[in-house]
């Protein structure tokens, strides 16, 4: 790959004199190859304008640069919109080339562009926001490489529009977008839920469920993100062809009951201009319930988290169950679930019931579920050890081979707490942090704090204030720059210890999991202590609907250690408070002796050696 040749980056003023005097006299100076490529290859170009001190941009790919800016300001003396902007003294354009693109890679350039710029940190919008992923091509094995030398090209350029691949990456935005390329299983399920959707507004049905179901990591909310936006972009689409809209929909709307991915999926409504031209389209669930009535339904709701709703009323939300009261208000209703995820008595699902709303997607053909594990770069012995400590409470032996996956015991808080901070340290893994079950105290009321000024985790002499505790100290625009970033992101979290109120449907490079007394090891088994828990959100009572009482806190808390112990992309490091526990998962990090019969002989084989010893 390292005869692949460096791309070749203008940068000029974003006027029509500056593209004039590029093409008359600037290119006409540069060497021959540089002449060729960016007159005869197809190229991919960035206009970008600054704005109330953030930037827009818009990304596009074509066979003639001159031709095409050109008709950009043309429009942009009769459409209003982004050309308008072309005119303002600090736009500026990039025009890339490369003497190896070809249609394909240029869209696959541009798709990967837009995908990155809507995630910067910087950038306040993105016009021209659909991706155009492409199949195989020659030579598709060169994009990473290629793209890469783009990208660090234009960021010596411009460090405030493109960031650092790493920091955009770890961004919760990227991860949510809906301009990632799906894999074969994802793009099926679009595809269907699509189909479906398109079948109901012909129709005019209501209430159909659409049930999608997979663990956690198996790439629900780039699923929900993708098809919410693609229905949009379908719409936009036909009404620029001036096409019969019987079809699509602009009346979509997208749920979830997770403060911090409403904060997520408002920026990308936002950066992606839904919100400008269709008003709130991202929605808490109890806010839509409360909006929209049942005698006007939607088209389509999407919910993310869907396993979030509550199946109870509470203080905000005056029904028996969320779900049933969305699909009276919508056509079409599409929901991510994952029962293991399930944290709180208020979310609690009775088994009839949720077979109910399973059963009726199975006979209405509306039910797919998702198998590929895609967050942890992890092989199967290792997801399969994760969900046989999370699921089945046993320990075993930990995998010989771990391949690009790091499982590690520590004997002490500090030790764990030391290696998350090295981590965080590397741009690579900067998104790694401190995790721990809730079995300390914590109230977010400030007016219930004494004698002390943050709530903590305290293991002995060691202690690390809550999540969302340190925010506090930070000055007015240190907060202003925090605001949109997710719990994992901002800063100072380095220095706290988070729950899976702050990380439930988030990724971490390394996550460093505290797990705390309520998890003990007794008998073989993993045994979960509500006495210990301090999340009264799972081990209080919860009313069932034939009126009795009944808790469920020791599945609840399972669940709370399954959602904290799949949130390492690379890695999970664990200390765990309970003596026994910590001990026995020491012993089975330990490499594994076997023993095999040989003729007779019985063969000791240490996993560390490929050398036999007898006994």
């Amino acid at each position: 790959m390292c005869s692949v040749a460096k791309p070749i980056i203008k940068q000029i003023r974003d006027n029509r004199e500056a593209l004039d005097f590029f093409e008359t006299v600037s290119l006409p100076a540069e060497d021959e190859k540089t002449q060729a490529i960016i007159m005869n290859f197809p190229t991919v170009y960035i206009h970008n304008w600054q704005d109330s001190g953030a930037f827009e941009v818009y990304v596009g790919e074509t066979n003639n640069i001159f031709k095409r800016t050109r008709q950009h300001y043309d429009a942009a003396l009769n459409q209003p919109g982004w050309r308008s902007k072309l005119s303002k003294k600090d736009a500026s354009l990039f025009i890339i080339g490369h003497e190896h693109f070809n249609k394909s890679m240029t869209l696959d350039i541009e798709n990967r562009l837009i995908h990155y710029l809507m995630s910067a940190e910087r950038i306040k919008k993105v016009h021209n926001g659909r991706s155009n992923p492409q199949n195989r091509y020659y030579p598709i094995e060169e994009l990473n490489y290629i793209f890469t030398k783009i990208w660090r090209k234009l960021r010596k350029d411009n460090k405030e529009i493109f960031p650092l691949e790493t920091t955009i990456k770890d961004s919760a935005i990227f991860k949510a977008s809906p301009l990632h390329k799906l894999t074969e299983e994802q793009q099926k399920a679009k595809e269907l839920i699509i189909e479906k959707v398109i079948k109901a507004l012909k129709n005019d049905e209501r209430g159909q469920l659409i049930f999608i179901e997979g663990e956690a990591g198996t790439g629900k909310t780039v699923l929900n993100s993708s098809t919410f936006y693609e229905l949009f972009c379908r719409y936009e689409e036909s009404k620029n062809n001036n096409e019969d809209l019987i079809d699509e929909t602009s009346n979509c709307f997208l749920l979830v009951n997770h403060d911090e991915q409403i904060t997520v999926y408002n920026q990308i409504a936002n950066k992606l201009g839904l919100t400008d031209k269709y008003g709130q389209v991202v929605y808490k669930p109890t806010s839509f319930i409360n909006k929209y009535s049942i005698d006007n339904p939607v088209d389509v709701v999407f919910v993310d988290e869907a396993h979030l709703l509550l199946t109870q009323g509470k203080q905000s939300y005056r029904g028996n169950n969320q779900l049933e009261d969305i699909l009276k208000r919508a056509r079409v209703v599409v929901v991510m679930f994952d029962e293991d995820q399930i944290l709180t008595t208020e979310q609690y699902w009775e088994d009839e019931l949720l077979e109910k709303y399973k059963n009726i997607a199975i006979k209405n053909g509306n039910y797919i579920k998702l198998e590929n594990q895609l967050r942890m770069h992890a092989n199967e012995d290792v997801i399969e050890w994760i969900n046989t400590f999370t699921k089945e409470g046993i320990i075993r032996q930990l995998p010989a081979d771990l391949g690009d996956y790091e499982i590690k015991i520590f004997d002490t808080p500090e030790e764990l707490e030391e290696q998350i901070v090295k981590k965080s340290l590397k741009d690579e893994t900067k998104l790694s942090r401190l995790i721990a079950t809730y079995d300390w105290p914590y109230n977010s009321n400030k007016k219930s704090k004494k004698d002390f000024k943050y709530w903590k985790v305290k293991i002995g002499k060691w202690h690390k204030p809550w999540n969302r505790e340190l925010e506090q100290d930070l000055d007015r625009k240190q907060k202003r720059e925090i605001k949109k970033l997710s719990w994992a992101e901002q800063p100072q979290t380095i220095k706290e210890v988070g729950s899976t109120f702050t990380i439930q449907g988030f990724d971490l490079n390394y996550s460093g999991v505290i797990l705390g007394p309520s998890v003990k090891y007794r008998n073989g088994h993993i045994v979960f202590d509500t006495n210990e828990s301090y999340n009264e959100k799972a081990t209080r009572n919860r009313t069932l609907s034939d009126g009795t009482s009944k808790k469920f806190g020791e599945k609840l808390l399972k669940h709370e250690v399954r959602v904290l112990m799949t949130r390492g992309v690379n890695g999970l490091y664990i200390y765990a408070c309970d003596d026994e526990l910590r001990e026995h998962l020491k012993k089975c990090s330990y490499k594994e002796i076997r023993y095999e019969i040989n003729e007779g002989e019985c063969l000791k084989v240490a996993e560390d050696s490929e050398e036999y010893k007898y006994e």
